[in-house]
């Protein structure tokens, strides 16, 4: 079942991100949506589970209320019309979802080209990529450093274990984007971005695997982004160049 809650006492994305990250744990919760402008809990649940056990485990300066209740709805999957058009909707709306994610790398791939379209060697194009990524989503990040650490903490897992990581994880990526864009000891910078993006896509796969719906802290809190897919493939993508630039300079 469904149940949609208001939520009084939330004044910025950091506290959505402690508000869906403390409902997301309740036992029996299966998942757990905050919207920070709507101040509303959208909480899906195995069984139905009472307003007082979800205002036990929130900070005192949070007031959690029932608005509506709303079961699931079932479609059959004998109607292959209906599971089309559902099907449709829900890819539209993650495409609509990672609008500024896809732009904010189509920007970068247009940059990189500009920088060496004149070039005879293209191997330099990796490097410019990586740090022109590594600086615009520090950028991002850094905009709403509060907030950005609770969210990240949700699926890293050196994050989890060291909170301090989460805050200077910002200023890693900046110190990593200008590390490739001045040429500065860049074997130190592939490892570094191997070691610190390998392990970020350890807990977004578990993430994925275990079908939880939370933000991704890719470009800070400032955006509202859904962990997928492409959260997967965009660190991938990172990793593999990482790899092939090692294995040309060792």
């Amino acid at each position: 079942m469904k149940h949609t809650y208001h939520i009084q006492g939330m004044t910025c994305n950091g506290c959505r991100t402690s508000v869906e990250d403390k409902l997301s744990k309740v036992s029996g919760v299966t998942n757990a949506s905050v919207d920070l402008e709507k101040e509303e809990a959208v909480i899906q649940m195995d069984s139905y589970i009472d307003t007082a056990t979800f205002q036990k485990v929130l900070s005192e300066k949070y007031t959690i209320s029932e608005k509506r209740a709303e079961k699931n709805v079932l479609v059959s999957t004998d109607n292959d019309a209906n599971n089309f058009f559902a099907k449709g909707e829900t890819e539209k709306s993650k495409l609509q979802q990672l609008k500024p994610l896809l732009i904010i790398l189509g920007y970068i791939a247009i940059a990189t080209i500009l920088l060496n379209y004149q070039r005879e060697n293209w191997n330099s194009a990796m490097l410019d990529f990586m740090g022109l990524f590594f600086i615009v989503f520090s950028f991002f990040k850094i905009l709403d450093l509060k907030g950005f650490p609770d969210s990240f903490r949700m699926y890293d897992p050196l994050a989890k274990v060291v909170p301090a990581y989460a805050w200077v994880y910002p200023f890693i990526e900046s110190a990593l984007g200008l590390m490739f864009l001045i040429r500065f000891e860049i074997p130190i910078a592939l490892i570094a971005t191997l070691v610190i993006l390998g392990i970020t896509t350890v807990g977004v796969t578990k993430i994925l695997l275990d079908k939880k719906s939370i933000q991704c802290a890719c470009l800070g809190t400032a955006l509202n982004l859904p962990m997928t897919e492409a959260t997967f493939i965009e660190n991938a993508i990172m990793i593999a160049m990482a790899v092939v630039m090692l294995t040309r300079i060792l």
